[in-house]
C-alpha cells in the first residue's frame, strides 16, 4: 500500500522558493503614496520622503560637558596646583556675555556656551574654592589635558550634513534630531491605504453568537495590527462569504481607492477557496504556492493595477508569510527603503528534521545559557493553527532549504518579533 502524504499541499507542480518569492517583490516594488508635510509630533513611524540636510551645526556652540571651571591651559601649572580668581559665571541659557580674560577662571555649568578665550574646564570635583564669597578663587590640581570637557560645535551634527535619509520609518530619535536642527515639519510619504478582508463561512466576528462549527475571526484582528504597526490606513472589510460571485465582488470594490489589498484565507486548492480563480479573472497572479512551512498558500498578484497579496487561513502561517512577504510588500510600496530585518545567530536548545528544499519557520522563545549565550527552545506543539504559540514564543527560528537535520547546539538565525514590530 502507497504511504498517505501528510504535507496537505503535496504535488501540484514545483512550488517557488522563499528567496525566489522576495526577489520579484523587490524587482516588482516601487512607492505608490504621494509625499506630504508633518509636523514633527505626528511624524513619528512615517516614511521619510525626502533626504533631511543639516542648515546649522548642534550644537550651535562650543559648550561645557560638566558642572566645573572654564579656564586658559597656558595659566595651568603642570607641576602643581594653580589658583585663580573666579571672576564670572555662565549657565545654559545665560552666556558669560564677555570675552574672558588670561589669569582668571569662569564658574561654569553642563552646556553653558564656552566663553570666548577659556579652553578647558576643570570638573568641579577636581577643584577647590578658597577665598570670601565677594572674592571666590579656585585651587585647580595639574594634570588635566588641553581642551578637556569642552564640547565643540558641530559634535553632534555638522551643518551640510545628510543626517535622515529618504525612505527611513522615522523613529522617535529620528524625530528628535530633527527638533535639534530646529525644523518643525518633516516631508512624509502620505499613509499607505490597505483594503483588509477575511474569508470563510465558518468565521464569525468576535462577541457574535458561535453555531456549531465556527471559530471568532482572530486573523482580521493580528493583520489589522500588524498593518497599523507599519503606518498604514485599514479599511476593514469585514468576513466575505465563500461563494465566487462575493469575493469576485468585494475584491473589485477594494481596488477602488486603496493602495493594496490584503486577505486571508481562501487562496488553496479547497471547492471553497475562491480567492485566487477571483485575482485571476480581475487582474493577475505572480505566485502562488511557496516551498515554505507553515504558510504554503500564499498569493501576490495584482486586482486591476492594485496590488494584492493573499494569506493563508491557519493563524500562525499568516503570522509567518506577513512578516517574511507581506512586510515587505507593504514597506515597499508605502515608499521605505526598509526591507529585510535583521536575524540573529543564536544556539537551537533542540534538535529537528524537515524536508530538503523547503524553508521553515519555527516558534522559539530565548532563553539565557549557563555560559550567558541565547539558546532558542522551540515550542512544543508545531500545529500551524495554534495561534497561543505566538504569544509564548519571543520570535522565529528560520532553516534554509538544504538543512534536513539540525542538531541540538547548532547555530541558527532567529528573528525576534520585536525586531519586526519595532
Amino acid at each position: 500500500m502507497a504511504q498517505l502524504s501528510d504535507d496537505c499541499f503535496a504535488g501540484g507542480g514545483t512550488l517557488m522558493t522563499a528567496d525566489e518569492a522576495l526577489a520579484l517583490l523587490g524587482r516588482a516594488v516601487a512607492p505608490v503614496c504621494e509625499p506630504e508635510a508633518a509636523g514633527l509630533a505626528q511624524a513619528h513611524g512615517r516614511i521619510l520622503a525626502a533626504d533631511v540636510i543639516a542648515a546649522r551645526d548642534v550644537p550651535p556652540h562650543d559648550n561645557a560637558a560638566v558642572d566645573g571651571y572654564a579656564v586658559f591651559f597656558a595659566d595651568l601649572d603642570a607641576g602643581g596646583e594653580t589658583r585663580l580668581p573666579v571672576t564670572g559665571r555662565a549657565a545654559a541659557g545665560h552666556p558669560l556675555g564677555r570675552a574672558a580674560r588670561p589669569g582668571e577662571a569662569i564658574r561654569i555649568f553642563t552646556g553653558a556656551p564656552m566663553p570666548d578665550g577659556p579652553d578647558t574646564i576643570m570638573m568641579q570635583e577636581d577643584c577647590r574654592l578658597e577665598g570670601e564669597a565677594d572674592a571666590p578663587a579656585v585651587v585647580v590640581r595639574p594634570g588635566i589635558r588641553r581642551g578637556a570637557n569642552r564640547r565643540r560645535a558641530g559634535e553632534d551634527v555638522t551643518a551640510g550634513t545628510t543626517v535622515l535619509k529618504h525612505g527611513q520609518r522615522l523613529r522617535p530619535q529620528d524625530v528628535g534630531l530633527a527638533a535639534s536642527l530646529g525644523l518643525t515639519r518633516l516631508e512624509v510619504y502620505r499613509r499607505l491605504r490597505v483594503a483588509l478582508m477575511s474569508t470563510g463561512d465558518e468565521l464569525r466576528e468576535p462577541g457574535a453568537e458561535l453555531p456549531p462549527g465556527c471559530i471568532y475571526d482572530s486573523n482580521r484582528a493580528t493583520l489589522h495590527g500588524a498593518l497599523e504597526g507599519l503606518g498604514c490606513a485599514v479599511t476593514d472589510l469585514g468576513i466575505v462569504a465563500d461563494r465566487y460571485q462575493a469575493v469576485r465582488e468585494i475584491l473589485a470594490r477594494a481596488a477602488e481607492g486603496h493602495h493594496l489589498i490584503v486577505s486571508s484565507g481562501g487562496v488553496s486548492v479547497g471547492e471553497e477557496d475562491h480567492v485566487k480563480a477571483a485575482v485571476e479573472e480581475l487582474g493577475s497572479l505572480h505566485f502562488w504556492r511557496l516551498a515554505i512551512k507553515p504558510g504554503r498558500p500564499v498569493a501576490m498578484g495584482q486586482v486591476g493595477r492594485v496590488p494584492f497579496i493573499g494569506l493563508p487561513g491557519n493563524p500562525v502561517a499568516v503570522m509567518v508569510t506577513f512578516l517574511k512577504f507581506a512586510r515587505p510588500l507593504i514597506l515597499g510600496l508605502a515608499g521605505s527603503t526598509e526591507r529585510a530585518p535583521i536575524l540573529f545567530r543564536v544556539r537551537a536548545g533542540f534538535a529537528h528534521k524537515k524536508k530538503r528544499n523547503r524553508r521553515e519557520f519555527l516558534r522559539a522563545r530565548l532563553v539565557t545559557a549557563e555560559d550567558g549565550g541565547l539558546v532558542a527552545d522551540k515550542f512544543p506543539r508545531d500545529g500551524a493553527g495554534i495561534l497561543s504559540s505566538l504569544v509564548e514564543s519571543d520570535g522565529l527560528v528560520e532553516l534554509p532549504e538544504e538543512v534536513t537535520e539540525l542538531a541540538q547546539g547548532s547555530m541558527v538565525d532567529f528573528l525576534p518579533f520585536n525586531e519586526v514590530w519595532r
